[in-house]
């Protein structure tokens, strides 16, 4: 008689950090100091080289998402994606923030709030993660990352350098996207902050 393998004995293998998603992730990583030079190149003033920052910047970002589905898609989700993904958007945004502040393109308050938003809530999950606690993101974090990316890639457009009608309504068109980013990404976080204290109260009272 043969004795029968019982499915819940059976540890799934766990896939191998050399798969397509981390590899995108590693391109993503690297591709961030030559999206900052190509939009850094003559101080921001080149329409030229602010078009190929956008095409650049909207590359990566597509990476982003492609990895993320690819994952999921085909269960290659790995401890190195679940670090190597945060770190890789973070660092791409940070540099579109500081490189935007940089040529004039952007207010360094704004860059400065949405830059410790982003790490200062990063931080905290991997704190909380550490605590056994997982805070996946909300909707409001999600809405976030669209008007955010949205705004930066208008703003990498060379809009500021064009003249007409059309580049100057699209411009300020970006303003408005950046501040219900901005809106957004503050009320996001400080709602974090209190889920993360809700959580740490539960995980040390349970």
């Amino acid at each position: 008689m043969t004795s029968q393998e019982n499915p819940s004995d059976v540890t799934e293998a766990k896939p191998s950090n050399w798969n397509v998603p981390n590899a995108l992730t590693v391109v993503r990583i690297l591709g961030v100091p030559l999206f900052g030079w190509l939009l850094l190149t003559e101080s921001g003033e080149s329409i030229s080289w602010r078009i190929c920052a956008f095409i650049a910047f909207a590359l990566l970002m597509a990476t982003d998402k492609i990895d993320g589905d690819l994952a999921r898609k085909y269960n290659l989700i790995t401890d190195f994606g679940k670090l190597a993904d945060p770190i890789a958007d973070k660092a791409l945004t940070g540099m579109a923030f500081i490189g935007l502040s940089l040529i004039g393109v952007l207010w360094w308050p704004v860059t400065i709030l949405m830059l410790v938003r982003e790490w200062g809530i990063t931080l905290m999950r991997g704190f909380m993660v550490r605590r056994g606690v997982v805070m996946p993101a909300s909707k409001g974090g999600k809405l976030k990352t669209v008007l955010q990316s949205i705004a930066i890639g208008g703003y990498v457009l060379p809009l500021n350098l064009w003249s007409g009608v059309v580049p100057t309504a699209l411009l300020w068109v970006m303003h408005l996207v950046m501040v219900a980013a901005l809106i957004v990404a503050l009320v996001t976080g400080v709602q974090y902050v209190f889920e993360a204290r809700a959580a740490a109260r539960e995980a040390r009272f349970a």
